[in-house]
């Protein structure tokens, strides 16, 4: 009893304890703390009551929603898409590096390798400092972009603006180096290095991006026109022109002003075989750039859409593979043995070839365009070496040549998209092949003389071409100081200035058996 007693008065102690707490603290609240409390739950109700009341959920609005949610995915889907097939055309450069290494003697692969990390890596730079702003920015007379210069997708009135801004110049800038390796092959195994970076750099920012501006300016139009030759109906889809004819019309200037290699031709002008040093090098490149190649036409695209770049994918495909068959079957009839690198050769061909017309070619019409194009580079590398241009890669053939041919293709065998090709259109109508003619003839009038302006200017202040000692001791040693293989390879093959087969040299073959292939 005591005990619960004493429990029952504890609990009024506690309680009382209690009050008097809670009495003091709010005896403590000042007059103006009362007012702010007020203030604030009158506010609230206020702007509780002014408040619209929330819109009701309706089968539209649903409908928007959905709308907003779908247009922001594919939005980032065509982001994804784009740097994708960028970072493919990006492993090109690899690709353009192990041809033509494997297509020249080995005592100049470090020179060959040294040019492409260089030429990508200037390239890039000088393309967004400059190139991107000619190309693509606002132009009402066509002819150059005005705006753009050090690009930034962020800044207010960028020329393509966000996170696809930033994808773009990643897919133009891979475009952009492209066209300045071409140029590499054709003048590969004489050409002074600080020379080669002066003549890419120019090629990268005159060059490519002038003519460029003209075709594919309307892929932005910041301005009035889109390009003048774009506007006139000019189909280049991904730059069987733009970037293959350019590059290759800039190497045929460059093989030119800086002469064929020593020992190329006899006194009475008869060309000799200089074989390249490793095939399987060279083949291996071919393949890379076959699947980057995938990034270069289905990723022209930009945009996921409706999965057009499937399509595109298997005319690419089609076309490699015809072109590399014709080739072969050709380089047979000629030479009696079926020629690997004429064979390589016109799978590039055929690729050079379709990158114009991918999306408005049936199947069908792309093989017959890469089979032409096949044809076309065996005839093409043994013309260029008769008449006496030394192009040790043929990328004057493979890039110039097919490049044209497939831009004037599309006026042939185009029939999607409304493309009326004379050829597959009833009525033979002739005005879409009229203007790819004026495109292709415009690439050459705009590239050739001004990359020939170029180069002779290069020749005549700093020089163009090495000493024939530091040629005949090779580039590696001349202008890098170092070698690509060990000291105990570099002979026969590696070095020798002769035919040769694994270390030992052997007598020279007709000199058609071994004209070497494309970049």
């Amino acid at each position: 009893m005591i005990f619960w007693n004493t429990v029952r008065s504890s609990r009024w102690v506690a309680t009382g304890v209690v009050l008097v707490a809670l009495f003091a603290c709010l005896s403590t609240v000042s007059a103006d703390d009362a007012t702010t409390v007020t203030e604030v739950v009158t506010e609230v109700a206020t702007t509780d009551a002014a408040a619209p009341p929330a819109e009701p959920l309706t089968l539209e609005s649903l409908a928007k929603q959905v709308t907003e949610a779908q247009d922001a995915t594919n939005t980032g889907a065509n982001i994804l898409w784009t740097c994708i097939a960028a970072f493919l055309v990006f492993f090109m450069q690899a690709g353009f590096a192990l041809v033509e290494c494997g297509f020249t003697r080995a005592k100049n692969a470090c020179n060959i390798i040294m040019k492409n990390l260089m030429d990508f890596s200037i390239g890039s730079l000088v393309f967004w400092v400059v190139g991107f702003g000619l190309m693509f920015g606002a132009t009402d007379s066509g002819l150059i972009g005005t705006n753009g210069f050090l690009f930034d997708a962020n800044a207010e009135g960028a020329i393509s603006a966000g996170n696809f801004g930033w994808a773009f110049l990643l897919f133009q800038t891979v475009f952009a180096a492209t066209a300045a390796t071409i140029v590499s092959g054709a003048m590969a195994e004489r050409t002074k290095f600080v020379s080669y970076l002066v003549y890419s750099i120019a090629i990268t920012v005159i060059v490519y991006p002038i003519f460029g501006c003209w075709a594919w300016n309307s892929l932005v139009k910041a301005g009035e026109s889109g390009g003048w030759l774009a506007d006139k109906g000019f189909l280049d889809f991904a730059g069987s022109t733009v970037v293959h004819s350019i590059g290759g019309w800039c190497a045929l200037a460059g093989a030119i002003v800086i002469g064929a290699r020593k020992g190329k031709y006899t006194k009475q002008g008869k060309p000799v075989p200089i074989p390249g040093h490793n095939i399987p090098l060279a083949a291996l490149g071919v393949f890379i750039l076959w699947l980057g190649w995938f990034g270069f036409n289905p990723g022209s695209t930009t945009s996921v859409g409706d999965g057009a770049f499937a399509s595109i994918a298997v005319t690419t495909n089609l076309s490699a593979c015809a072109g590399a068959v014709t080739a072969m079957i050709l380089s047979w009839g000629l030479f009696k043995k079926p020629d690997v690198s004429f064979a390589l050769n016109g799978a590039l061909a055929g690729l050079v070839a379709i990158t114009a017309g991918c999306d408005v070619m049936t199947p069908a019409m792309a093989a017959l365009t890469g089979a032409i194009g096949g044809l076309l580079v065996v005839g093409s590398c043994l013309l260029i070496e008769r008449v006496g241009i030394d192009d040790p890669v043929g990328a004057v053939s493979v890039h110039g040549v097919c490049g044209a041919w497939g831009t004037l293709a599309v006026g042939l065998f185009g029939s999607l998209k409304g493309v009326e090709g004379m050829l597959v259109t009833k009525g033979w109508p002739m005005a879409q092949l009229g203007i790819q003619a004026l495109g292709v003839g415009t690439a050459f009038l705009w590239a050739f003389p001004v990359s020939l302006l170029i180069f002779l200017a290069i020749k005549h202040t700093i020089g163009l071409r090495v000493t024939e000692e530091e040629e005949f001791e090779g580039l590696d040693i001349a202008e890098h100081g170092m070698q690509a293989y060990p000291g105990s390879t570099m002979n026969g093959a590696s070095m020798g200035d002769g035919p040769v087969v694994g270390m030992a040299k052997v007598a020279t073959p007709p000199a058609a058996s071994l004209v070497t292939s494309g970049t």
